[in-house]
C-alpha cells in the first residue's frame, strides 16, 4: 500500500527522487541526447500544480510524480500536465504506477483540471502502456518537448 504526500521538488526526499529519475532517463534514453529540465518549484505548488511523493508501506519514500496547470487546450478543456512520474526499479511490477497516476489525476482535478496531458518517450514502452491501459488516448503534440516521441490526453 502506497501513501502520497505532497513535497516541494528542491526539498528532500523529491530532489533525491528527481535526481535518481533523470538519471535513469539518460542512461534509458535513445533517439539523441537526453536533455535534463529541473522543475519549477513555483509550477508544482498549489493553485499551479503539487509534487507528490510515493511512500511504501515502511514509509520509505519510492517514488515521486507531479501535476502542473498549462494552458487550456483550444476546447477550453482546463489542462495539467503530468510530468516526472517515476518509481524505483524495486517498486515495479506492483501496481504502483497505476496508483500514482491515479492520485497524480485526482489531485489535477481537485486544481480544477477537466483533462490532463502527458508526453513520453518511445523508449519508454511499459510507461506508454501504463496510460493507454489507464484512458489515455493518442494526441497532436501539445508541446516541444525534444525529450518526446508521443503525447497523450485524458478527459477527467
Amino acid at each position: 500500500m502506497l501513501t502520497f504526500v505532497p513535497a516541494p521538488v528542491d526539498a528532500e526526499p523529491a530532489a533525491t527522487l528527481l535526481g535518481e529519475y533523470f538519471t535513469s532517463r539518460e542512461l534509458g534514453f535513445t533517439g539523441g541526447t537526453y536533455q535534463v529540465f529541473t522543475p519549477d518549484p513555483a509550477r508544482f505548488t498549489p493553485p499551479a500544480g503539487t509534487f507528490l511523493v510515493a511512500l511504501d508501506e515502511d514509509g520509505t519514500a519510492v517514488g515521486c510524480g507531479g501535476v502542473r496547470r498549462i494552458d487550456d487546450a483550444p476546447d477550453g478543456a482546463v489542462r495539467f500536465e503530468v510530468k516526472h512520474l517515476w518509481l524505483r526499479p524495486s517498486t515495479r511490477g506492483k501496481g504502483y504506477g497505476r496508483a500514482l497516476l491515479t492520485a497524480l489525476e485526482e489531485a489535477a482535478a481537485a486544481l480544477g483540471a477537466s483533462r490532463t496531458v502527458l508526453d513520453t518517450n518511445a523508449s519508454l514502452a511499459a510507461a506508454a502502456g501504463l496510460y493507454r491501459s489507464s484512458g489515455y488516448l493518442d494526441v497532436p503534440a501539445y508541446n516541444d518537448n525534444p525529450n518526446a516521441t508521443h503525447w497523450y490526453a485524458k478527459d477527467l
